[in-house]
């Protein structure tokens, strides 16, 4: 569970980063470039110093070189200009202040206090009778311990005694804090010595409490340990008068084991600000002029003459390469642009992940451009031994390059897939010397591969759209040969006979590779859509045996959204398979939703509203837990997450209000998580969810009846915002509420009329029929409230609607 949750925040982190994109941007243009950059031609012989120089070499031009001395010195000059840094520690004298202070002052209160009742020994023994008769000579021993915590020193038992029986006075602790301001008023270093080695600088002292410095130049005035200690008895004097012997001994040896360094060597610091200022110091370069000799015939190689040949050596082989490869870049990026923009625009392609697609298209084009790069290598270093009439160019037209753009149009349609395809037969042609021959054979290939490939439903799609594009590949590397003029016997019909298997192997290829990505990217064709539109699916078995009516409602939802998803621009065939599976989760707790009651009490009745509202809004967990297990793609997953979006559960509302209170009763709490339908097919199952579980409530399902409950329907559901973030236009509702006109009339179309007589003991209806004894509140719409009754139960418009007249021709 948590790689899960690790994974989610992963996935929501790179769907949710801009910056995502510009990372894989700079991926690709770097592998374009590392494998296509123009290979360098050695101009010049690679000298080594003292080899002999073969012949004279003069500049032809101007050129610049670094001179190593001049720059080594400056940048050594500078480093050396550098002061040490010392670190001082003004807050070392308040603490040990601090600390002795406190331990003297809790050891007191503890002597003056003249029992034990405040302070317990840690490891005294357990005593009989009351506090008062616990000894203080204890207790004080019991505290010895913390006592040289405190201090941060350890005591001997002479020590300790000495100072329990001058009761821990406060003036003890005075003049050792005294003496202690006394050394540490001059400082303490660590290395005095090393200190000292920079007397003639000086250094630089960095307050640590006050985040200051400044440079110190008097640095015999800082004590050293060993001298410090020593220098204890000398301040001491003074202050300890008139204190016997042991005592006076007592505070002297305190102090020298008290006392700590507070100014110390930062040696990161130092060398951190020496590689600045030899960072700061410019390159130094002195110009070779045209004309001038570098190299004279019969000379020994210098290390300067060797400088300044690399320098000439490098310009020269850069001055034709950088040129070519910052143009063929710049297409590249213009390439780029151009799908870019058109995956941003297409409407086609789920919005959820952005970044998802990018890294898709990208990955692709990664691959596509490796393998030109591969078999291009591998094409010109085939052995020559091939037979003559075998020519390694007729290879080239047996590269599948074609299968890329179809392997995209599997999944972004094919406006995107022509791009894309436009984009790797450039990368292509690039790997072949830029040959612009290669370039047409190659675009035309994917452009048609894609378009033949673009409503595949079936696996032997991949191989009739292979088998044609076969055929003109064939056509095309005739019409190439013609154009080339390369038409010479066999050579040639090898080059069609390579053409042909390079489509068939595309369509095959795309064949293995559509799997691949649909696992790896969450992508789901249209192959893989039917095969979860087929009703035998374990899962949809499952639902049709323990929640039969759940089962029937979502084949209605499947019809209902296929019709209205080929108005509107939707995939029909996803749409049908998110309506099928959207209630997947009520499997778990069919008994708790109406349409799989048969004649039984209604489980709700004798439930709070609360815990009947947390029963419905679980089904859309337990529905993406579900599709989770059965491995069902993201965008079912996503449909059924989103189809209540944060629709609110009106009939349990109302119920808690009725029973708690306006007040007691946070609307939000019966409002499903969400999030809202944010793509159009997700958008239709939830009209159509609605409109289905609401129709079956009608008493009398005439035309006219359906046609105001899908208006009024779908306005309450426009107008509660959950429409939001779907591309779903008003045009496209009109649409989608006269298909579910259609449909729902033809599900509820009108029945025989019989005679008026009722049954025997049954109660008569207004129409003639049988009155429903039950009565209203025990239809559907009791236990679906958010799918029934709270939009069902009101078909009158007030004409204040903008959506008024839905589904009216």
């Amino acid at each position: 569970m948590a790689k899960d949750k690790r994974f989610d925040k992963f996935k929501e982190w790179f769907a949710n980063t801009e910056s995502i994109r510009w990372i894989i941007l700079f991926v690709v243009v770097a592998t374009f470039v590392m494998l296509f950059y123009p290979a360098p031609e050695n101009f010049l012989k690679n000298y080594a110093v003292g080899d002999v120089a073969e012949r004279d070499i003069k500049a032809p031009r101007n050129f610049l070189i670094e001179d190593r001395d001049v720059t080594s010195k400056n940048k050594s000059k500078a480093v050396e200009g550098v002061l040490t840094v010392y670190d001082y520690n003004a807050a070392l004298l308040p603490r040990l202040t601090k600390n002795t202070r406190e331990a003297f002052a809790s050891l007191r209160a503890l002597m003056e206090q003249g029992a034990v009742d405040a302070v317990e020994a840690p490891n005294g023994p357990e005593r009989p009778g009351s506090a008062e008769t616990f000894d203080v000579h204890e207790a004080v021993w019991g505290q010895k311990e913390q006592f040289e915590k405190k201090l941060g020193i350890a005591l001997s038992s002479g020590a300790y005694s000495i100072l329990e029986k001058e009761r821990f006075a406060s003036e003890i602790a005075e003049r050792i804090t005294a003496i202690l301001a006394e050394i540490y008023q001059n400082g303490v270093v660590a290395d005095k010595e090393g200190l000292l080695r920079e007397s003639e600088q000086g250094i630089v002292l960095r307050n640590l409490s006050y985040k200051n410095e400044k440079m110190e130049t008097n640095l015999k005035r800082f004590y050293g340990l060993d001298q410090a200690k020593t220098m204890v008895r000398v301040h001491g004097d003074p202050l300890l008068k008139g204190l016997n012997y042991n005592l006076k001994n007592l505070i002297v040896d305190f102090c020298q084991r008290l006392i700590q360094p507070n100014i110390t060597l930062n040696r990161s610091e130092t060398e951190e600000r020496k590689g600045l200022a030899a960072e700061g110091i410019k390159t130094v370069f002195f110009e070779v002029k045209a004309g001038e000799m570098i190299l004279r015939e019969g000379e020994r190689v210098t290390d300067l003459q060797l400088q300044k040949l690399h320098k000439l050596q490098k310009d020269m082989e850069n001055e034709k390469s950088y040129i070519v490869s910052v143009g063929s870049t710049a297409i590249f990026l213009v390439f780029l642009l151009v799908l870019y923009l058109l995956v941003e625009d297409n409407r086609n392609i789920a919005t959820g992940n952005r970044n998802k697609n990018i890294l898709f298209l990208a990955s692709v084009l990664v691959l596509f451009i490796v393998l030109g790069k591969v078999t291009e290598s591998i094409i010109e270093t085939m052995p020559r031994e091939l037979p003559h009439f075998l020519e390694s160019s007729s290879i080239v037209f047996g590269i599948p390059i074609a299968s890329a753009a179809m392997a995209v149009c599997l999944f972004m349609g094919v406006e995107v897939a022509v791009a894309f395809g436009m984009l790797v037969s450039f990368c292509a042609a690039v790997a072949y010397d830029g040959r612009f021959d290669l370039f047409v054979y190659f675009f035309l290939g994917s452009a048609m591969g894609a378009y033949w490939i673009r409503d595949c439903r079936e696996r032997k799609v991949f191989a009739k759209a292979g088998l044609r594009l076969g055929l003109l590949n064939t056509v095309l590397a005739g019409a190439i040969g013609l154009y080339m003029g390369g038409i010479s016997g066999l050579s040639f019909l090898w080059d069609l006979a390579f053409a042909f298997l390079g489509g068939l192997g595309a369509g095959v290829f795309t064949a293995g590779l559509a799997p691949l990505f649909e696992t790896l990217f969450g992508y789901a064709t249209d192959v893989t859509l039917l095969e979860l539109a087929n009703l035998e699916q374990p899962i949809l078995r499952k639902l049709m045996i323990e929640a039969p009516g759940t089962y029937h409602h979502s084949v209605v939802i499947g019809s209902l959204v296929e019709a209205a998803a080929a108005e509107i621009g939707a995939n029909p065939l996803l749409a049908k398979v998110c309506g099928y599976f959207h209630d997947i989760g009520k499997v778990k707790k069919p008994l708790y939703f109406i349409e799989n009651q048969r004649r039984s009490k209604n489980l709700h009745d004798k439930l709070a509203p609360s815990m009947s509202r947390r029963i419905l809004i679980a089904h859309v967990k337990d529905g993406v837990e579900v599709a989770a297990e059965n491995k069902l793609p993201k965008v079912v997953l996503d449909a059924i997450q989103q189809h209540h979006g944060t629709s609110l559960i009106r009939f349990f509302y109302d119920k808690a209000v009725k029973l708690q209170g306006d007040k007691s009763v946070k609307e939000e709490d019966y409002r499903y998580p969400g999030p809202k339908p944010s793509t159009k097919e997700a958008g239709l199952v939830m009209l159509a969810d609605v409109c289905e579980a609401a129709s079956r409530t009608l008493e009398n399902p005439t035309p006219a009846r359906i046609q105001g409950l899908v208006q009024n329907l779908i306005n309450k559901i426009f107008s509660d915002g959950q429409l939001d973030d779907c591309e779903i236009t008003l045009r496209d509702l009109h649409k989608i509420a006269k298909n579910f006109n259609k449909i729902l009339n033809g599900i509820h179309h009108h029945r025989i009329e019989y005679s008026d007589t009722p049954a025997p003991g049954g109660a008569k209806s207004k129409n003639g029929g049988p009155k429903n004894e039950k009565g209203k509140n025990d239809g559907p719409d009791n236990q679906q409230p958010n799918e029934k009754k709270d939009i069902a139960g009101e078909n009158s418009d007030d004409g204040s609607s903008p959506l008024k007249r839905l589904g009216i021709s």
